[in-house]
């Protein structure tokens, strides 16, 4: 029964795309706006421009390697390091209630703080490149990740800290059997909002003047050219790079958890 139901929610999602593809198409058909290409021509440049490569290479053309790749790198470092830092730091915070007392004021102000904005702060301090770019997106990414790390360890079950103390744990078994495993549902929400920050403020960061390559040098060089496939191209890209990660990492999670929920 879970399993129809499941295909049934799937069959539902693919057709509502099908049928906004479908309206998208037969619109721009009708208008024949040189602004506003049908999805048909954009599929097709993309491949051409990206994944027309040989099979060697995984289909990727020279484009694709000079551009994606290295964005991909830039985003997973900068989440990779704003996740650990954040859960580091989120369970300091929340295992010590005075701690997160004094600091949720700074919390707040920082998380508050537009992402973008910090940009062109480290721009004057790190000058364009690389540096530059990962710091943009640790520090405007790793908020997410602390804050709710922090809150899922601060509302505990009380109960189960009497039981780890009951059992004599250890900090560290406390940690690792009790905090994290209470927390990761929080962790998880953190970790999906950090990922969205992390590919908004990689592609916001390749915008800049100084960047010679990634998929937002592509998307300024191609508005430059007034290449409007390409920019299309680039959005289209940028959404299905963005569900195929949201995806990933809500396997993980519901393949954690419910593993956790086993255990339990």
């Amino acid at each position: 029964m879970k399993r129809v139901e499941a295909a049934r929610g799937a069959l539902l999602r693919w057709g509502v795309l099908a049928v906004a593809v479908a309206a998208w198409q037969l619109t721009t058909r009708t208008r024949d706006s040189v602004y506003f290409p049908p999805p048909s021509e954009i599929a097709r440049h993309t491949h051409g421009l990206w994944f027309s490569g040989p099979p060697a290479h995984a289909f990727l053309t020279p484009a694709a390697t000079e551009n994606i790749l290295p964005s991909l790198a830039r985003m997973t470092a900068g989440f990779a390091l704003a996740a650990t830092a954040g859960i580091a730091l989120g369970t300091a915070l929340g295992r010590s209630r005075r701690a997160h007392a004094l600091c949720n004021p700074v919390l707040q102000f920082a998380r508050a703080v537009p992402p973008p904005a910090l940009v062109p702060v480290f721009v004057v301090v790190l000058d364009f490149g690389t540096p530059m770019q990962l710091t943009s997106i640790v520090v405007s990414a790793v908020w997410p990740v602390l804050i709710n790390t922090a809150e899922g360890v601060r509302n505990t079950d009380p109960l189960r800290l009497e039981v780890a103390a009951v059992l004599r744990l250890t900090a560290p078994e406390r940690l690792w059997l009790v905090l994290l495993p209470s927390a990761l549902p929080r962790i998880f929400a953190g970790l999906r909002l950090s990922l969205s920050l992390s590919l908004i403020l990689m592609v916001f960061s390749e915008l800049l003047p100084g960047t010679a390559n990634g998929i937002g040098f592509t998307l300024t060089d191609a508005q430059s050219r007034s290449d409007l496939l390409t920019v299309w191209a680039t959005l289209v890209l940028l959404g299905v790079l963005g569900h195929v990660l949201n995806t990933g990492l809500l396997a993980v999670e519901k393949r954690l958890l419910g593993g956790r929920r086993r255990q339990a």
